[in-house]
C-alpha cells in the first residue's frame, strides 16, 4: 500500500469515525497493489493491439496487405475521424447513463473483451478480395476494430477517475498502468517483427495473422482479470445527475479540459507520426553496413547466436531470429528506448507530486522534443548517436507518460468541483476523441507523407527525395506537435496548488454528501 505524500496527509480533513474508529472515506481509498496491477492489465491487453496500430497499420496496409499509400491514408483518417466524433461521443453518453450491480463503468470491459479479440485478428488478416474488395475489407475491419476500441478503453479509462478521489493514489494508479504500456510497447516494437517473420517462415502474411491471434487470446484474459480485481467507489449523488446537453454546456466553459483535448490530439499525432515512420527510418535510412558493424560491436549479434543455438538445441528450429540487420536494430533501437521510459516513469510520480503534474508534464516534454529535432541532423551511418539521442528522448517522454492520463482525471474532478456535477465519462470520451483525431491524423500522415515523395511499396531502395522525407518526418514534423503543446500549457491552470484545493474541497463535499445519507 502506497504512502500518502505528506503535503497531501497535512492539508486533508480527518475521516469520520465510527464506532470510535477511523473510518477511510471512499474518495480517499487506498488502492491495493493487487487491484493495481489488475487494472494495468486492461491497459497491457488494450496497448497490444493499440501499439500495433501506431506502429505497423501504414506498414500492414503499404507492405503487407498492398494497398496504394495514398489509399492507406484515406482509410486510417476518414475512420479515426468516424471513431473520434461519433463512436467516442456515443460511448461516452452510454456509459455515463449505464447502471448495473457492477458499476458503470466496468460491464464495458466485460462485454467487449471478446469483440475486441476476434476484430483484431480480423483487422490484421489478408483476405484475397481483389484491389476494390481489399479496400472494402480494410475499411470495414478497422472501422469495426475502432468502433469496439472506444467501446472498451473509454469506460477503461474513465474507470480510473471512480476508483479513487485521491490524486496521490491516482498517480500511483497511472504510474502501474503505464508501466504495463511499457511492457505491451517492448513486445509490439521489439518482438513483434521478428516474431512475424518467425511464425511466418519469413511470409508477413501469415505471421502477421499468427501473432495477432495470440493476441487476441492474451487480450480477452487480461480484459477479465481487470473486471474481476476492479471496483467502482466513486459514485454521483443523484443531486449531480444532468442531461447530455448540460454536460456538454459545462464541457465548453471548462478551460482546462480545452487545453488537455488540444493537447491530447497533438500527443498522438507525434506518437502516431513517429511511430509509424521508424520503421521506413531504419529500412531505407538507416546504413545497412553501419547497423551490422554496430550489431556486432555492441555484443548483440553474439547474443541472438547463442539464442538460435540453444533453440536448435532445444528442437525449436523454426523459431530463429531473423538475420536482417534493419529488423535487428529496430528492435533493439525500440528496446532500448523503452527501457528508458520506463525509469522515466519510475520518476514521473515523486516529480508530479513535488512540482505538480503540470510543471513537470510540461518541462519533460520539451527536452524530450529537443532530442527528436536532433535526428534531422544525423548522418546514416551515425548509429550510437542516433540510438542515444532515442534512449535521452525516451526517458524524458517516459516521464510525461503516466502525467497526461491523471491530469485528465484531474480535469473530471475540476468539473464537479467547480460544477457540482460529475460527468468522469463524457470527460474521457472527449479526450478519447483527441486520441483518435491524433492517431489517424498521425497516422494517415505517414502514409500521406510516403505518397508525397514518392514512396514505392516493397522496394529495396527508395529515390533520395523518399528517403529524406523520411528523415525529416521523424525530427521536424515529429518536434511540431510537441513544440505547439508545451506551448498550450501556458493555458492550464490546475498547477500544485488547485490539485490540493480541490482533492481538500471535493472530500469534504463527499463526507458531508455520505453523513446526510
Amino acid at each position: 500500500m502506497d504512502a500518502t505524500s505528506p503535503s497531501t496527509a497535512a492539508t486533508r480533513p480527518p475521516a469520520m469515525p465510527i464506532h470510535g474508529k477511523p473510518r477511510m472515506h471512499s474518495s480517499e481509498h487506498a488502492l491495493s497493489v493487487t487491484e493495481k496491477l489488475g487494472y494495468s492489465l486492461g491497459d497491457l491487453a488494450a496497448n497490444l493491439i493499440f501499439q500495433t496500430l501506431i506502429t505497423y497499420l501504414a506498414f500492414f496496409y503499404t507492405d503487407v496487405y498492398r494497398l496504394p499509400p495514398a489509399t492507406a491514408a484515406k482509410i486510417i483518417f476518414v475512420v479515426g475521424m468516424l471513431g473520434a466524433f461519433v463512436f467516442t461521443p456515443l460511448v461516452g453518453i452510454a456509459a455515463d447513463r449505464t447502471r448495473t450491480r457492477w458499476g458503470k463503468f466496468r460491464p464495458w470491459i466485460l462485454w467487449t473483451a471478446v469483440p475486441f479479440g476476434v476484430l483484431s485478428l480480423l483487422a490484421f488478416s489478408t483476405p484475397d478480395f481483389g484491389d476494390r474488395g481489399k479496400v472494402v475489407y480494410a475499411m470495414a475491419t478497422y472501422s469495426l476494430l475502432v468502433m469496439v476500441y472506444a467501446a472498451n478503453n473509454l469506460p477503461y479509462s474513465a474507470l480510473s477517475g471512480v476508483l479513487t478521489g485521491s490524486m496521490a493514489q491516482r498517480n500511483s494508479l497511472s504510474a502501474y498502468r503505464f508501466v504495463a504500456v511499457m511492457i505491451a510497447q517492448f513486445v509490439i516494437q521489439v518482438l513483434l517483427l521478428p516474431l512475424v517473420l518467425i511464425l511466418g517462415d519469413g511470409d508477413r502474411v501469415k505471421g502477421f495473422e499468427s501473432v495477432m491471434t495470440l493476441f487476441a487470446v492474451v487480450g480477452t484474459v487480461f480484459f477479465l482479470i481487470t473486471f474481476l480485481t476492479t471496483r467502482e467507489r466513486i459514485v454521483p449523488t443523484a443531486a449531480q445527475s444532468s442531461g447530455v446537453m448540460q454536460d456538454l454546456a459545462d464541457l465548453a466553459r471548462n478551460r482546462p479540459w480545452q487545453v488537455m483535448l488540444a493537447l491530447t490530439i497533438l500527443v498522438f499525432v507525434n506518437l502516431a507520426l513517429k511511430g509509424g515512420t521508424y520503421i521506413y527510418y531504419f529500412q531505407y535510412y538507416m546504413s545497412e553496413p553501419a547497423l551490422a558493424a554496430f550489431l556486432g560491436g555492441t555484443g548483440f549479434n553474439g547474443m541472438v547466436a547463442l539464442l538460435n543455438s540453444s533453440l536448435t538445441a532445444a528442437g525449436l528450429v523454426g523459431f530463429q531470429w531473423p538475420e536482417d540487420p534493419a529488423t535487428s536494430a529496430f528492435s533493439l533501437f525500440n528496446g532500448s528506448g523503452i527501457v528508458c521510459m520506463i525509469l522515466g516513469i519510475g520518476v514521473s510520480r515523486r516529480l508530479a507530486d513535488r512540482f505538480g503534474k503540470r510543471d513537470v508534464f510540461g518541462g519533460a516534454l520539451l527536452l524530450s522534443t529537443l532530442f527528436l529535432l536532433a535526428f534531422a541532423v544525423f548522418p546514416p551511418t551515425a548509429v550510437p548517436v542516433v540510438f542515444l539521442a532515442f534512449m535521452a528522448h525516451g526517458f524524458c517522454y517516459g516521464i510525461t507518460i503516466p502525467l497526461l492520463w491523471a491530469m485528465i482525471a484531474d480535469v473530471a474532478d475540476y468539473s464537479e468541483w467547480k460544477n457540482n456535477r460529475r460527468a468522469t465519462a463524457i470527460i474521457f470520451s472527449a479526450m478519447l476523441c483527441g486520441l483518435k483525431i491524433g492517431l489517424s491524423v498521425g497516422g494517415a500522415l505517414v502514409a500521406g507523407i510516403l505518397a508525397h515523395y514518392g514512396y514505392q511499396a516493397g522496394a529495396a531502395e527508395q529515390p533520395a527525395a523518399v528517403v529524406d522525407g523520411i528523415r525529416l518526418t521523424v525530427s521536424l514534423y515529429c518536434s511540431i506537435p510537441f513544440l505547439v503543446a508545451v506551448a498550450l500549457l501556458f493555458a492550464y491552470r490546475i498547477d500544485k496548488r488547485m490539485e490540493m484545493r480541490i482533492e481538500q474541497e471535493l472530500s469534504q463535499r463527499r463526507r458531508a454528501a455520505d453523513a446526510v445519507a
